[in-house]
């Protein structure tokens, strides 16, 4: 319902200001639940990925140093079997036995049966000249006393040597071993197959990214790289970055070869004892932390995704919990205009029959000394007949006055009744019909037709039948009013039985001239009315809506400006408790009714 302008703007300040009040509480519940929850997963949340992260990274790494350390004792396995080999050989077979041609080629067939590892066997004297030999080149000429694997065997009694050319100009290495025997020194030695070598080398590589290779301490290659370096060349690499015996470092896209495009990787290390070789394994870094960064990505995503929920949450909760308390907030408010109304039609009730029952007392005495002064004007003789026509005419209108008088005490005091209502078992629809056939006298004189729709349906009504006819008087009257300048018009009255309620409706609709919006708010207050002065006391509907709530009813109205309006009344089947069965009806306790009978002629 719309308010008057000063109500309107003062609703709007007070709608301004509750606004910006839920606002700032909405605000602070979405601060005060993300800080309660949002904030600790966060901190907690970034705690756990950072340390995994740390944790994981080192796990990485260390799993990166053993597979070196691992690889590198695969090589040493190799190399020293090889080695054991021909200890193993030179101990079980004499030197006159294996300078014969013949068994040295037994024996070289011997050991490469199962696996190809030797290349080729000699038995050299300790003088460096070979005194027999197997293998794919001519080497028994050469002198091999000047050679630097020559010198090194007789220093150490077991050689392996890095790869090198050699007489037949070909890289290879060789293991060597020094016998003594009979007094005399001699040399078994052996050229182990570099692509035996090169084959468990590679077999080490890892993922998509690795290679794996030797260098000796001068950074050339004792193996083939993956990704081109061959055996005998020189590494890109500085060898002051491997001093200590093994360890891993993080090699920056900006100190490798612009070709192919550099990337940042990661590289660890480990060196043989012997011989004394560097086992390098390499990889990309983004390979080798791929898993690990592939789940740490999806933790932060599934943080961030219950953050989000958090706040999706938290503003949905937040959203319901503001609607709920403005709802309840609301409805405060009504509650307490409805206490508010109901405490000033207490007073007004109050006010309203003691001046009743005051004003009622001169009325009784202003219309006995009219009768009187009436009867003495009509039979007095003598008086002149314009005067005695005047006397009479202004007695009829102190009675016409006086019964307006009597009308709004009338009024007053049933709007300011305190007696409890009569209830019986009747038919509302015989009391519609009886209310609408007493109105259409009324409503024959000013051209309005009264028509009514009733529900067959509807059962026996228990309630306080004076009070429901006085209610459809009301809303009838009203209706009638509210065709004044109108030569024509229709009312409705309408009974309907509202299952789901339990009860019956009741609707009073009418052609009339309509109520203005800004009245709707106000046509139920006692003593409102829009008729001109004289023609109302304000009292009709702030009775009829006190009745339909005293009977557990409800009345709302609907109106256009020059179309009509509509009234519509529901009342329970059961009357709520309180309702006396043998009381008196409405406004007329004992007091009324002695103030009220002086009233008439």
């Amino acid at each position: 319902m719309n308010r008057s302008p000063t109500e309107s703007v003062s609703s709007t300040g007070s709608d301004e200001l509750l606004g910006k009040a839920y606002g700032g509480l909405y605000r602070r519940f979405v601060t005060l639940t993300l800080v309660c929850s949002a904030l600790p997963l966060l901190l907690v949340g970034w705690i756990i990925y950072l340390k995994y992260a740390s944790f994981s990274n080192e796990r990485m790494v260390d799993y990166f140093q053993r597979k070196v350390e691992y690889n590198r004792r695969i090589v040493e396995l190799f190399i020293g079997e090889r080695t054991r080999d021909l200890e193993l050989l030179g101990a079980t077979h004499s030197l006159e036995y294996l300078r014969n041609q013949e068994n040295l080629e037994a024996v070289f067939a011997a050991i490469n049966q199962r696996n190809l590892y030797f290349e080729d066997l000699g038995v050299i004297s300790e003088r460096g000249f070979h005194l027999s030999y197997v293998g794919p080149y001519d080497l028994m000429p050469n002198d091999y006393s000047v050679t630097f694997w020559f010198r090194g065997l007789m220093e150490k009694g077991i050689y392996v040597s890095d790869m090198f050319l050699g007489y037949r100009k070909v890289p290879h290495f060789i293991i060597a071993v020094l016998r003594r025997e009979d007094g005399k020194k001699w040399i078994f030695r052996a050229t182990v197959y570099t692509e035996a070598l090169n084959s468990l080398v590679e077999s080490m590589k890892l993922g998509r990214s690795g290679e794996v290779f030797l260098l000796n301490r001068q950074g050339v290659y004792q193996t083939n790289s993956r990704f081109g370096a061959k055996v005998m060349d020189k590494a890109s690499i500085s060898m002051e970055h491997f001093q200590n015996d093994s360890g891993i470092r993080i090699i920056e896209p900006e100190t490798l070869p612009a070709s192919p495009p550099p990337v940042r990787q990661i590289m660890a290390y480990s060196w043989l004892k012997e011989p004394h070789w560097l086992l390098v394994v390499k990889q990309d870094y983004d390979e080798v932390f791929r898993d690990l960064n592939h789940a740490n990505f999806w933790t932060l995503v599934f943080l961030h995704v219950s953050l989000f929920a958090i706040l999706i949450v938290s503003i949905v909760t937040t959203r319901y919990m503001i609607k709920v308390i403005r709802i309840r907030d609301q409805e405060a408010q009504e509650l307490n205009r409805q206490l508010l109304h109901a405490s000033k039609l207490a007073s007004i009730g109050q006010l309203a029959a003691g001046v009743a029952h005051e004003i009622n007392n001169p009325l009784a005495v202003i219309m006995t000394e009219n009768e009187i002064i009436r009867d003495l004007g009509e039979e007095m003789k003598g008086l002149d007949e314009g005067f005695k026509k005047e006397l009479l005419e202004s007695l009829a209108r102190v009675d016409s006055q006086v019964e307006r008088c009597a009308s709004i005490t009338q009024g007053l005091l049933t709007y300011s009744r305190r007696s409890k209502s009569a209830k019986q078992t009747f038919d509302i629809n015989g009391s519609v019909s009886e209310t609408v056939a007493l109105m259409k006298r009324w409503a024959g004189t000013t051209g309005v037709s009264l028509e009514t729709d009733l529900d067959e349906r509807l059962p026996p009504f228990h309630s306080n039948r004076f009070q429901l006819d006085q209610v459809l008087v009301n809303l009838i009257a009203n209706a009638l009013d509210a065709h004044e300048g109108k030569r024509h018009g229709i009312i409705h009255v309408i009974t309907r039985w509202d299952s789901k309620r339990n009860g019956v409706e009741i609707t009073v609709a009418d052609t009339g001239v309509g109520i203005p919006s800004e009245n709707l708010d106000r046509i139920f207050d006692p003593f409102f009315s829009t008729k001109p002065s004289g023609k109302g006391t304000g009292l009709g509907l702030s009775i009829t809506f006190s009745i339909v709530k005293e009977l557990g009813g409800d009345i709302t109205v609907r109106s256009t400006v020059g179309e009509g309006s509509e009234f519509r009344v529901f009342l329970p089947l059961e009357s709520p408790p309180g309702i006396d069965d043998h009381a008196q009806p409405i406004g007329m306790d004992d007091t009324d009714e002695k103030h009220q009978r002086p009233c008439g002629r």
